[in-house]
């Protein structure tokens, strides 16, 4: 088991040791790249890890670091020449492209493929892809496999924009658990920063996020290790992992240095609405490649639904040659297996509260320093940047008067690491004041 092991110890202690010294590294500005990636990578958001549709992948084998102190053997997917990395790099190409993906099977034991839910007219080495059944007609894969050291080629039209998962077809139970999957984005031609071909999917550039959603089951990574049968029927996460991490790793930042194979955080960091500085809203990509529904909600925020599943959430076409809007605000977005979701948000200050303003202060008394308990984000003050005292001894992680909002999984079973509690899938949303700020990264 020289990549699974389990430290035996306070789990309470062990956790929140782990998010004073993440949350840390957050506020610092000495960000490293990920060993799994080459480059520098911005501190947060969705990060595209291929400059062209033409894209050749690699198997690779490796470990994670967990929150309780756990290392899970993985199996993966990574661009050529890169080692591993989970999940698989997030691809992204144009509507209208004409995507082809080399799969080399390198380092895996098995046989495996990828499958493009989503995709149409998806050929595997020049022929259309089919299931592939054994000669007593049972199921092995739903694509054309690459044979260990064997390679497959797939190729496709992005015929719409969306936000779509590629995974493994063969044995997903398995394999798709082992950590073979990734997040596929489809821009829309000729405009970037739309989340689909309809002006009011429009996002900030800045602020596109994915929230790629997993569970892990570390007894099967362990048999896999090993070499040994697993019963999947008795198969039971113990993981649940945003971008490939776990809280509080989700809110460290892209490409941080001691998660050499988990290159990407999932902290949203934004910045009031302003209709003339900062008018857009931010977009959030939800994608569940776990055997259970996530029904996920970020605090403070009523995200509104633009699409899902790679479709645009637009009615037929109205005299005018606009279309019905059937985008809604939502709550809880419940992401369910293999489903994705695209939600714009924004967060506005609209009582405009100030210190020193008059008739802008907060219509309550604070409490007393004595009679008030400081959580570690909070800033000593309720007003947006703006810092004051905080009692002696207290442990603060607030750079310039920041505002955080939580962003969990309400199936909160699933908010834990092996009996770990707030950890899996938890995340934050940071609102720094407006430009320009003393807030840095």
């Amino acid at each position: 088991m020289k990549h699974f092991r389990k430290f035996i110890g306070n789990k309470r202690f062990v956790s929140v040791a782990l998010m004073l010294a993440v949350l840390t590294g957050l506020l610092s500005s000495g960000v490293q790249p990920a060993s799994a990636l080459h480059g520098s990578l911005p501190p947060t958001g969705l990060v595209c890890a291929n400059d062209s549709p033409t894209i050749t992948l690699v198997t690779r084998t490796g470990s994670i670091i967990l929150p309780d102190g756990n290392m899970v053997y993985m199996w993966g997917y990574s661009l050529a020449n890169q080692p591993f990395q989970h999940p698989a790099p997030t691809l992204c190409v144009t509507e209208g492209d004409q995507v082809t993906i080399v799969l080399h099977n390198t380092d895996l034991p098995d046989p495996t493929s990828i499958i493009f839910p989503g995709q149409k007219n998806v050929l595997a080495n020049g022929k259309p892809t089919q299931p592939q059944y054994d000669t007593g007609g049972n199921l092995l894969s739903l694509a054309e496999m690459a044979a260990p050291g064997e390679t497959v080629t797939y190729s496709f039209v992005a015929e719409r924009p969306g936000t779509f998962l590629y995974e493994s077809g063969t044995e997903p139970t398995k394999q798709v658990d082992m950590g073979l999957f990734g997040a596929l984005i489809v821009r829309p031609l000729g405009n970037p920063t739309w989340a689909y071909n309809y002006s009011d999917t429009v996002f900030k550039e800045s602020t596109e996020f994915l929230m790629l959603l997993s569970d892990l089951d570390p007894m099967l990574h362990v048999a896999v290790e090993q070499g040994q049968p697993y019963d999947l029927s008795h198969s039971k996460p113990r993981y649940w992992l945003i971008n490939g991490r776990a809280f509080p790793d989700t809110v460290a930042p892209n490409g941080a240095d001691w998660l050499p194979n988990q290159p990407y955080g999932a902290l949203a960091h934004i910045h009031p609405l302003d209709e003339v500085l900062n008018p857009d809203p931010a977009l959030v990509r939800y994608l569940n490649v776990g055997k259970e529904s996530f029904p996920f909600h970020p605090h403070g925020n009523h995200g509104r639904i633009i699409g899902r599943d790679g479709y645009a959430l637009k009615g037929e076409q109205n005299a005018d040659l606009s279309y019905q809007d059937l985008s809604y605000e939502k709550f809880t977005v419940n992401i369910g297996p293999g489903q994705t979701y695209d939600a714009t948000f924004y967060w506005k200050d609209v009582e405009k509260w100030h210190p020193t303003e008059p008739g802008k202060q907060i219509p309550v008394t604070i409490p007393q320093l004595q009679n008030m308990v400081y959580g570690t984000f909070f800033s000593g003050s309720p007003y947006l940047g703006n810092t004051d005292l905080l009692p002696v001894g207290t442990q603060a992680l607030n750079a310039c008067g920041e505002y955080y909002h939580i962003a969990h999984n309400h199936a909160l079973n699933q908010i834990t690491s092996w009996g770990v509690v707030l950890s899996g899938h938890i995340t934050f949303t940071r609102i720094d004041p407006p430009l320009p700020n003393d807030c840095g990264q």
